[in-house]
């Protein structure tokens, strides 16, 4: 098996006069989570219909398990699991019947889908809801069922549009433990996500987005310490521009978002103090995070 599971080279992508991809590079490992990260309008969603030859790109190749794509986009999807953005489960069937339906898609018989149907709604903690109704499901559960769907022909890659997009925050983390689960077991999956904690917690790398183009790629961990590598303190309920001006000193960089001032300083004691007995002012101080790669690349911080 190849170590390389997708390889972009000069794609580009346009709609109309609006170019959505453009000119990317990049390659995914085999057995490696890989991210892309980035606003509405950024070309997540694009990348990915592209990777499952649904999208053809105005240039530029792509190669998605060893075959070129679009032009042998039927043979690749035979290895690929897809979660799409919005669930499209049948509601009027049972859980059982949706796997079974879906596994037929891929021309397995029907000994062979009821086989592995087992496992799989263990895998989706969905064992007691075999034969309920989809309608009858919580977002949570549909989500799980989507996921599990995906995993039907034991493909080597998943595709994973905004996979946690509308779950609590206990769905999300079930979900992230569906898929670190995975991951051990050497699964390769391409995750588009607007949650800068989801892309922290499973992305082995990832490239930060804006306009098509990839700003920024590596480790959740690299990136964060290249373009931050210090800690930060959010200070809320002053004038941005006065308290700028307190501070300058005393911090590497300093960034405005709305009425909030992000402080990058390797000394955050000295803030501290020169801002104490400023009524009003809340200061919350904690370390990195991809949010700061973020705002420090594009200057905004992400769309939810």
């Amino acid at each position: 098996m190849s170590n390389v599971a997708i390889d972009l080279n000069g794609v580009t992508k346009s709609f109309g006069n609006k170019v959505i991809v453009n000119g990317l590079s990049l390659t995914v490992a085999s057995g490696e989570c890989f991210g892309l990260l980035g606003p509405n309008g950024a070309g997540k969603s694009t990348i990915a219909r592209m990777v499952l030859g649904m999208t053809r790109p105005d240039a530029g190749k792509i190669t998605v398990l060893g075959v070129p794509v679009p032009a042998q986009a039927r043979l690749a999807r035979r290895g690929i699991g897809v979660v799409p953005q919005f669930d499209n489960l049948d509601l009027e069937f049972t859980v059982r019947e949706n796997l079974l339906v879906f596994g037929r898609y891929f021309g397995m018989s029907t000994r062979a889908i009821k086989a592995v149907i087992p496992s799989l709604l263990e895998f989706a903690r969905l064992e007691s809801k075999a034969d309920a109704r989809v309608g009858e499901l919580s977002g949570g559960m549909k989500r799980r069922l989507t996921l599990a769907r995906a995993l039907i022909n034991d493909p080597q890659l998943l595709v994973m549009d905004e996979p946690t997009t509308g779950l609590d925050p206990h769905a999300r983390h079930l979900i992230w433990e569906r898929l670190r689960f995975l991951l051990a077991r050497g699964k390769t999956i391409i995750l588009t996500t607007h949650f800068m904690e989801e892309a922290e917690r499973l992305c082995d790398r990832l490239c930060v987005l804006e306009h098509g183009c990839n700003i920024a790629e590596g480790s959740p961990h690299a990136l964060i310490e290249e373009h931050i590598g210090s800690n930060v303190i959010e200070i809320f309920g002053g004038n941005p521009q006065e308290l700028s001006s307190l501070i300058r000193p005393y911090v590497q960089r300093i960034e405005v978002s709305g009425e909030t001032l992000f402080c990058y300083t390797p000394d955050p004691e000295q803030v501290r103090v020169q801002l104490r007995g400023r009524a009003g002012l809340r200061l919350l101080e904690r370390p990195p995070n991809l949010e700061d790669v973020f705002l420090r690349l594009t200057g905004r911080e992400m769309e939810k």
